[in-house]
C-alpha cells in the first residue's frame, strides 16, 4: 500500500526540480515566482504524504503553515510587483 505513496512523492519531487530549472533560468520574474509557488505546494503535498504513510499528523500542521506562509509571500511579491512596494 505504501508504493503508490511512494511513487507519487517521486514524481512530485522530479516535478519540483523540473520547477527548479524553470525558477533558474525563467525569462520573467513572474514565471520565476509561480514556479517557486509550484515547488512549495508540491512540497506541502509530500509532506502530507508522510504525514499519511508514517502516521505523523504533526506534519500536517507543518503543511498547513507552510501553506499559510507560501500564500502569504505569494501575495507580497505580487504586489511588489504590481506597485513597485509592499506596504501601503
Amino acid at each position: 500500500m505504501i508504493e503508490p505513496f511512494l511513487l507519487t512523492a517521486l514524481l512530485l519531487v522530479f516535478a519540483s526540480v523540473l520547477c527548479l530549472y524553470r525558477t533558474i533560468r525563467g525569462p520573467t520574474v513572474p514565471d520565476r515566482i509561480v514556479a517557486v509557488n509550484v515547488i512549495a505546494t508540491c512540497t506541502i503535498v509530500i509532506h502530507v504524504l508522510i504525514a499519511f504513510i508514517g502516521n505523523q499528523p504533526m506534519f500536517v500542521d507543518i503543511a498547513m503553515t507552510y501553506a499559510l506562509l507560501n500564500f502569504l509571500v505569494t501575495l507580497v511579491a505580487a504586489r511588489y510587483l504590481a506597485t513597485g512596494r509592499i506596504f501601503a
